[in-house]
């Protein structure tokens, strides 16, 4: 390749960039390369022959012929440094399912934004601040990866009247789902498409309160939590219906309870403050006609029976490191699904690409093949930019080189 062709490739985003220069792209080729690379992907998604039906047997526990498989969980990190050859991989090797979001989770629905919205990529690659619909200030500091949050609304519980009346989100505003329906109406007829309702119970409570006051609230502020807890309980809620009116094959509430080692808070806590929310919003979807996907990272060993007995479908993203694949395996297969558990933290980041198909060829035996393939490979987290494209590659080859 000669120099001319390097610098056209460079250009459009198909030679993987260094781990500092493409984070110093201008903000118009990083919004051109991340536009091209969903193009290109939804376009690979469309040749593809359906498999909802096969899709479902994974998730419902009914004898799949392999694991389906869902790669596509990137930052936009990982897709501006990769560029065009991270699309060629999705091509090659296209997802089972399809995870839509309406809007960025971080930021949320911008109809009162209309005349000068956000745009995430903007957000998510430079030095950032902003506010989100709910009140909570998010920031995102140059060379990190996500969002982290900077401020919250509700300082003081004297406040709950006035942000409940005033300004608490609309979960039937116009516009709110318009991004997700024409995903769902492109692809509903023949992939599994879930829903995603990020931020559903604990981790909203957490935005609008600040971690620290929720976790005092518990013990000191029961009845206004709740009170919280409620309003927030009823917009996922109204998120089950929207989704179901769009017709989508699941959803996927997300909160994250484990550290490392344990839960945040006592199983026993847990059980009495959060538990019937979860079960509230499950049985919504339910009657519905829809699947449950359920993410919480760390070690939630002690819940996961709780989880199950309330209506969980699919747990993620069984973490690696804090959770032993074996003995969840041991003791919940054949009860759900399981879904992710490809370390993203050690095995990704630096093993060699043998040891990446080795690992997950051992965790889909582990996982999925003695309990008739209810399986679905997948990150355990978002995918960084310091994964080496080799590794990647390896990770895909290993997950899609099932024998059927």
């Amino acid at each position: 390749m000669n120099r001319a062709e390097r610098s056209a490739r460079e250009a459009h985003g198909h030679v993987k960039s260094s781990s500092e220069d493409f984070r110093r792209l201008p903000v118009s080729e990083m919004r051109a390369i991340v536009a091209r690379f969903e193009q290109r992907v939804t376009a690979a998604q469309e040749t593809r022959s359906p498999n909802k039906d096969e899709v479902k047997k994974a998730v419902r526990r009914q004898g799949a012929l392999k694991c389906p498989v869902w790669l596509n969980e990137l930052s936009y990190d990982e897709i501006v440094r990769y560029g065009d050859d991270l699309a060629d991989l999705f091509c090659e090797f296209p997802d089972d399912l399809i995870f839509v979001e309406p809007y960025d989770q971080a930021i949320g629905h911008q109809g009162q934004r209309a005349d000068a919205p956000l745009h995430p990529v903007e957000l998510l690659m430079q030095e950032s601040r902003w506010m989100d619909e709910w009140g909570t200030h998010w920031g995102h500091a140059f060379g990190g990866v996500g969002p982290h949050q900077m401020d919250y609304p509700i300082k003081d519980w004297a406040q709950l009247d006035r942000y409940l009346g005033d300004h608490f989100p609309d979960p039937r505003a116009p516009g709110r789902m318009d991004a997700a329906a024409v995903v769902v109406e492109r692809f509903k007829s023949s992939r599994y498409c879930v829903g995603m309702l990020p931020m559903s119970i604990k981790a909203r409570l957490f935005n609008l309160r600040g971690t620290e006051n929720v976790l005092m609230d518990l013990s000191l502020h029961e009845r206004e939590l709740r009170r919280l807890s409620d309003a927030v309980c009823e917009f996922s809620l109204e998120m089950v219906r929207n989704w179901a009116r769009l017709g989508v094959d699941a959803v996927f509430p997300m909160d994250d309870w484990g550290t490392q080692s344990t839960l945040l808070i006592s199983p026993d806590m847990w059980r009495a403050f959060f538990k019937p929310y979860y079960k509230t919003i499950f049985d919504e979807a339910h009657r519905a006609g829809l699947d449950v996907f359920y993410h919480s990272c760390g070690n939630i060993m002690d819940i996961i029976r709780d989880l199950i007995d309330i209506g969980v479908d699919v747990l993620n993203p069984v973490q690696p490191g804090p959770l032993d694949l074996r003995e969840v395996a041991r003791r919940f297969g054949g009860t759900v699904s399981f879904c992710g558990a490809i370390d993203v933290q050690h095995l990704l980041p630096s093993a060699k690409p043998q040891e990446v198909r080795r690992e997950i060829r051992r965790v889909i035996d582990t996982l999925g093949a003695p309990f008739g393939n209810s399986f679905i490979p997948a990150p355990a987290n978002t995918l960084g930019p310091d994964i080496p494209f080799e590794n990647l590659r390896a990770m895909f080859e290993a997950c899609h080189s099932q024998k059927a």
